[in-house]
């Protein structure tokens, strides 16, 4: 089938966290947009990530005092608009003797603590590790450590919710839905999107380029825009192994090799680990982590904890490529987590590419593809982001204890557990969620661990979700609790439910059990 659609103000290849931040700020300053992601939304770099909304302690010592200032204060303005998927973590850093010395660290983490300000997260502090809690998983050489603050956020979920609204504002998400090509035709770009329902053509004014690891590969290929910019592929990989400590605290870890590596408490009985740094060549969707990597990983670890971290600990791994902005740095670790925005026109169209960036500093870089796009519309609504919360995120961030108990009341039998694992994941979405239900029995069918037809359904009509991989991999991370056979009977239900029908509906009533 082939659809022509009226014409758009603006057509964003790339549906990560910058291509959904910009269809988002765009949309809320009255654009027509429509987004074309070839995956799942978030299915490449922006689902592979640390997990964290940080302003990058590491990069004070490459001097980019302007990104982390920036990054800095966009923890908490990312706080306030999504308390449900971000959240306060307490770092530790213990100190290595044979690296950096320990008024370095104390002056690193001053200017961390003052470049940006803080209002909600709570300032560094020193730490004896040989009589507080956190140094007991420690070595025992380890007895000076500096404990400061960070944000965790689910990272698939943040760039759902941007999608989400700019969907709400008017956006049009298309997910499954890879650009052929495009080309300008008496000052409109002729764009063919190719997806689940066949070919159609949107007739757009400016294209912006946010596809992440293949920017550079739509900028040439499918655009014909020539540019004299690179991007420099770098792969960052991490592991998942059961939980090493019962604390709520994160850790850094020094390397000799300049590296830093992130152990944290991740899905209640399990500890990530990463991540590498290293080059990148071939198809950034084939990203894989080596065996090199996780030796590399656990090796470090092991350095620092008593109880050895090794390959056979290991439950799950993920790796991602992250565009980098090549700036000409020498080394992976060193290349810049900038961002740089790239304007072209040809022929009267004009094309907006987005090279680097990191999740904490996504809004700001829209805010920033804002003032290009001024160029091509210079009626543009101000800018809003900053103040506007997020879907599910309009509560207080100390909210969550009091939804959690409020969900408890409208379902009593659902475990404390359940309850707050779907909070966190959709706030005040969550009565979205639930429906009508007033037992568990009312939320459908149980797939696994604790989930139901309630909430995969809610993930298929609400959230782009199509296959198992899109629910139990980033949307959530079930797929840590759940069995292959129960990850493979789910996507065959949603299979089913997406073609219309009686299979899943027969699926449904086999089920048994529930969360």
């Amino acid at each position: 089938m082939d659809t022509v659609y009226a014409s758009v103000d603006v057509l964003i290849i790339g549906g990560g966290i910058n291509g959904a931040g910009i269809a988002r700020d765009a949309a809320g300053r009255g654009l027509s947009v429509v987004l074309a992601e070839k995956g799942d939304l978030a299915s490449a770099t922006s689902s592979s990530s640390t997990k964290l909304v940080h302003g990058g302690l590491r990069y004070l010592e490459h001097y980019e005092f302007r990104l982390v200032r920036e990054a800095l204060k966009e923890r908490e303005v990312l706080l306030r608009a999504a308390p449900h998927i971000i959240w306060p973590l307490r770092f530790v850093l213990p100190h290595h003797r044979g690296l950096r010395p320990a008024w370095l660290l104390r002056l690193g983490l001053f200017i961390y603590d003052h470049l940006g300000g803080r209002a909600l997260l709570p300032g560094t502090r020193m730490i004896d590790l040989t009589r507080s809690p956190v140094g007991a998983p420690l070595k025992p050489e380890y007895r000076l450590g500096f404990e400061y603050s960070d944000c965790w956020v689910e990272d698939t979920r943040l760039v759902v919710l941007n999608a989400m609204d700019a969907q709400e504002r008017g956006a049009e998400i298309l997910t499954r839905t890879a650009l052929v090509d495009a080309k300008v035709v008496d000052g409109v770009w002729v764009a063919r999107l190719l997806g689940p329902e066949g070919e159609r053509t949107v007739r757009a004014r400016t294209v912006v380029n946010a596809a992440g690891p293949w920017v550079a590969d739509v900028l040439g290929e499918r655009l014909g825009v020539n540019t004299g910019s690179s991007v420099r592929l770098v792969k960052g990989s991490h592991i998942v192994v059961p939980q090493l400590y019962e604390h709520d605290r994160c850790y850094i870890f020094q390397n000799s090799d300049g590296r830093i590596i992130f152990s944290i408490p991740y899905e209640g009985a399990f500890t990530l680990i990463g991540t590498t740094d290293e080059d990148y060549q071939g198809d950034p969707g084939a990203a894989a982590i080596s065996d090199d990597e996780i030796a590399y990983l656990c090796r470090l670890t092991a350095e620092y904890f008593q109880a050895p971290v090794t390959p056979a600990d290991v439950v799950w791994t993920y790796s991602g490529v992250r565009p980098l902005y090549d700036d000409g740095a020498s080394k992976a670790q060193e290349a810049t987590r900038d961002y740089v925005l790239e304007w072209s026109e040809s022929r009267g169209a004009a094309s907006l590419s987005v090279f680097g960036g990191k999740i904490t500093t996504f809004r700001r870089l829209a805010e920033a593809a804002m003032d290009h796009l001024k160029r091509s519309f210079p009626k543009l609504g101000p800018s809003w982001t900053s103040t506007a919360p997020l879907p599910g995120g309009d509560f207080e961030p100390r909210g969550v204890d009091a939804m959690v108990g409020a969900l408890r009341e409208r379902i009593p039998d659902l475990g404390h557990a359940t309850a707050r694992r779907l909070v966190r994941a959709y706030g005040t979405r969550v009565w979205s969620v639930i429906g009508k239900a007033r037992c568990v029995t009312d939320l459908g069918a149980a797939f696994g661990a604790d989930l139901t037809e309630a909430e995969v359904r809610y993930l298929m009509d609400d959230e782009w979700a199509q296959r198992a991989d899109d629910v139990v991999w980033r949307r959530t991370k079930l797929g840590l609790r759940m069995a292959k056979q129960e990850i493979g009977r789910l996507d065959d239900w949603m299979v089913a439910r997406r073609a219309g029908g009686l299979q899943a509906r027969q699926m449904t009533d086999r089920a048994v059990g529930g969360p």
